[in-house]
């Protein structure tokens, strides 16, 4: 939920205003005259709304506040507040000033609390809130009287010493206050050491709770300790114990001729896999073979990971809670023991393997005739990266060139009937590095994302689409059964109406008129921005104004992919849903009993929610090596755009790199900035300058602070 920000009511606005703002601002004007009682008129002079479509909008807001129990209707279109001294629970939402935002699905807006009024309550907790009768500051107030639950009970950060005590500086922005650590358990732990600190005891009488160190990660600033302190802070896991190592040790790896007498033999089919250069966990591989009817079977390979992994297991109990791989800047995090991703489990060549496939009887035109889903088992011929795949597309030549050559044009028409579709095209660069042994950042590059790229996702999507349809699609004389579906919901149109407004100042637009018509806007504004300085920041405010993909037993499609049902199939190796989802696609095509769909939606919830904080991790990890990176370049000069605006610095994304840095407004010593949060923007309350999101400048960089994981800049000129 997004917080309430009730501005001055006297000021005339603009432009109408959003539903949402409008319940907020018309719950302001009866909490702060509660013994008021006041129509739709009496409600927009209040407001300053002149516009018809918004007065007629009151009339509709009114009537749901009165269902929700808000206001009582104390004659025809006449309102009145309900007194209410209430008591709900809710999730702290902290702010950066140290007060918070409750949460909660009882009240329409979130409830405002002060820092002290929080009673030792932090972010994530779970809590209970006096909520008040009266408004303060134009927010509905509240008092935590109690902290229910804990959203985490260990904090990472770097231990300050003095001679007597110590404290435990948290990482996290979220954490508020500093853990004091008693002398007994700093002893042999340097002034600046990495650590992980659980709180043991915070009295009301005492400011700082008082914690003990449970790990010691490194001194500040090392790489494995960086990086292990990311992980921790978003409460991953970086390594598997004892018992599950050994448990993924005592697997049996041989293929018994009764197991593959129960699977489709593709072992004397051309097969192959195409991944990253440094990948070793290859867990799809695609087979190809000419039929004596003339069109082409294409075999899309999976890994067989349920066959190992059985449910209820350890192994398959840790594979949960982790939900995924994490691909952190320098390593990657697996979501199984390395004995299962890397080996038993990994397509490797010349090995047989066993495979859960999806098997395509395909046109010259690439349209499916006929489709097969089951058990295999393979043997690859050769294991092929992207850059080497490439280069067969690129000149024609190279090991098993008709099929890549082959696949790669029935995979460009698949590709064009999905955007033909709707399909949403972000095929962004990534960030990489070019690392030194000790982790240290050589330099920046950009991954490109190319026709051999293309080629695997087109048959990944391809086989995630179709097994969705196998189960998801109700046949004559079939039932629905429960299934995990990868979802994608429509954006919001109000947040699409923003980026369009944004977009217009760099001379793009966009009709954000709905449905196919609104993607294909979206594709040909990120063709037009493509090698242009803004395409960077245009994309992710393009991503930031969709909805977000997650998992769901409750299937609205895949926006995004122009698909009406798509699931996870192809990556069981690093997600757990694929491994769920091959469990239940097997047993559905045996005949089996839909499952309980209550139990599976908790799942893919904490799937969906591990996969952002898998995300986040990245990120940081990412934003860590690019301060790394930037940490010998202090008073070198950047070209940059304007990537935020916030109340205390304008953020500003490097064009050669992309590596972003704040210039605080207490460094611009021209004039007194404020901030205008809708037009995003700063401007000078004397000279009237402005900077505004998208704005070009040139900056110094003034430093790079690599425990806080922030750069400053210096602002050298205006808009170039």
């Amino acid at each position: 939920m997004s917080k309430t920000r009730n501005g001055n009511m006297n000021q005339k606005r603009s432009k109408p205003l959003k539903k949402k703002q409008l319940r907020n601002k018309i719950v302001g004007v009866f909490t702060n005259n509660p013994s008021l009682n006041l129509n739709y008129k009496q409600i927009a002079k209040r407001l300053n709304i002149g516009d018809e479509s918004t007065r007629k909008l009151i009339t509709t807001v009114l009537y749901e506040l009165k269902s929700a129990g808000y206001l009582s209707e104390v004659q025809t279109g006449k309102f009145r507040y309900l007194h209410k001294e209430a008591y709900i629970t809710g999730t702290v939402d902290l702010t950066s000033w140290g007060s918070a935002y409750i949460i909660s699905d009882d009240v329409l807006e979130d409830i405002f609390v002060s820092r002290e009024n929080l009673r030792m309550a932090l972010h994530g907790d779970t809590v209970k809130v006096h909520v008040r009768s009266k408004k303060q500051r134009n927010k509905v107030e509240g008092e935590v009287v109690e902290v229910l639950k804990r959203a985490r009970e260990t904090f990472v950060g770097t231990i300050e010493k003095t001679n007597t005590f110590g404290f435990l500086i948290p990482d996290s922005k979220n954490m508020q206050y500093d853990i004091f650590i008693p002398a007994s358990q700093l002893r042999n732990i340097e002034n600046g050491t990495k650590a992980i600190v659980r709180i043991t005891e915070w009295s009301k009488r005492t400011k700082n709770p008082v914690g003990e160190i449970v790990r010691v990660l490194g001194m500040a600033g090392e790489n494995d300790a960086e990086i292990h302190a990311i992980l921790e802070e978003f409460q991953l896991p970086y390594e598997f114990d004892d018992r599950l190592e050994q448990a993924a040790e005592k697997l049996h790896l041989d293929i018994t001729k009764e197991e593959i007498a129960k699977r489709r033999d593709f072992r004397e089919i051309t097969t192959f896999t195409i991944d990253p250069a440094d990948a070793k966990d290859f867990d799809d591989a695609l087979s190809v073979r000419k039929l004596d009817n003339g069109n082409w079977e294409v075999g899309v390979h999976i890994a067989d990971v349920s066959h190992y992994v059985q449910p209820g297991t350890i192994i398959d109990k840790e594979a949960y809670e982790r939900a995924t791989s994490v691909y952190l800047v320098d390593r990657v995090v697996p979501m199984l023991p390395e004995k299962l991703s890397n080996f038993i489990c990994s397509l490797r060549p010349n090995e047989d393997k066993l495979c859960f496939s999806a098997v395509f009887e395909l046109s010259d035109e690439a349209k499916v005739l006929n489709q097969w889903f089951g058990k295999t088992i393979i043997n690859s011929d050769k294991r092929f990266s992207y850059g080497d795949a490439q280069n067969i597309i690129d000149t024609g030549e190279g090991e098993l060139k008709e099929e890549i050559l082959l696949l790669n044009e029935l995979a460009q028409k698949l590709r064009s009937e999905r955007f033909k579709l709707g399909a949403i095209s972000f095929d962004r660069a990534e960030v990489k590095f070019k690392l030194d042994k000790n982790g240290k950042p050589l330099g920046v590059y950009f991954k490109e994302h190319g026709l051999s790229n293309e080629l695997i996702e087109e048959f990944m999507l391809l086989a995630n689409k179709k097994v969705a349809e196998k189960i998801g699609k109700v046949r004559k004389g079939t039932m629905a059964r429960t299934f995990v579906y990868r979802i994608h919901d429509k954006p919001d149109f109000e947040r699409l109406n923003t980026f369009a407004t944004f977009i217009s100042r760099f001379g793009y637009s966009i009709k954000t008129k709905g449905g196919i018509g609104t993607s294909q806007e979206i594709n040909k504004l990120l063709h037009q921005v493509e090698g242009t300085k803004e395409q960077n920041l245009i994309e992710n405010l393009a991503i930031r104004s969709m909805a977000k993909a997650i998992y769901s037993t409750q299937n609205i499609g895949h926006y995004g992919l122009a698909f009406k049902y798509y699931s996870h199939f192809t990556s069981p190796i690093r997600r757990y849903p694929d491994l769920v989802v091959h469990r239940l696609l097997f047993e559905y095509l045996n005949g089996g009993k839909s499952v309980d769909d209550n139990e599976l939606e908790k799942r893919c919830k904490h799937c969906s929610d591990m996969e952002t904080k898998s995300a986040l991790a990245e990120r940081a990890s990412i934003k860590f090596k690019q301060v790394e990176y930037m940490t010998d370049k202090i008073g070198q000069e950047f070209d940059g755009i304007i990537s935020g605006v916030t109340d205390f610095g304008i953020f500003v994304e490097l064009v050669d790199n992309k590596v972003e840095g704040m210039i605080a407004l207490r460094d611009l010593q021209d004039d007194f900035y404020v901030f205008d949060e809708e037009d995003y923007c700063i401007s000078g309350q004397n000279t009237g300058k402005s900077y505004r999101l998208g704005d070009e400048v040139r900056v110094e960089v003034k430093s790079a602070n690599l425990l806080k994981k922030q750069l400053d800049f210096n602002l050298l000129e205006d808009k170039i």
